[in-house]
């Protein structure tokens, strides 16, 4: 049997990851902590957060609340808590949207920069 390299996959991401994955400080990201009960990420025996992909789900609900739709701290928070499980499927499904919306708006320049340089 041949031998096959297996994906790794990260089961920790650090702040600064996932600051940089949101394009935020990361004060930010340690300010929501103190709001948000659910975003409890694990502490390192230093002291570090280590955010796990369900820790990087709440915050991208919460980052969706109150960035993209406008909602102070203390609407999305109780929004979070009335919606948690429904909010997250439906910001997904926005986000799938998103990026089907961003891949066909750039199918269309790129046959419409194909159809001018043709005719």
């Amino acid at each position: 049997m041949p031998y096959k390299e297996r994906d790794i996959e990260k089961q920790y991401f650090t702040i600064g990851e996932v600051a940089a994955q949101f394009k935020v400080a990361p004060s930010l990201i340690r300010f929501w902590e103190t709001e948000f009960e659910e975003l409890r990420p694990r502490k390192s025996k230093k002291g570090n957060r280590l955010y796990t992909h369900q820790d990087v789900d709440i915050f991208r609900t919460i980052y969706h609340l109150v960035k993209e739709r406008g909602f102070t701290i203390p609407g999305a928070r109780d929004l979070l808590k009335q919606k948690g499980p429904q909010l997250k499927e439906k910001i997904d499904v926005i986000q799938s949207l998103e990026k089907v919306r961003t891949f066909l708006t750039t199918m269309r320049k790129e046959l419409d920069a194909i159809a001018k340089s043709q005719g």
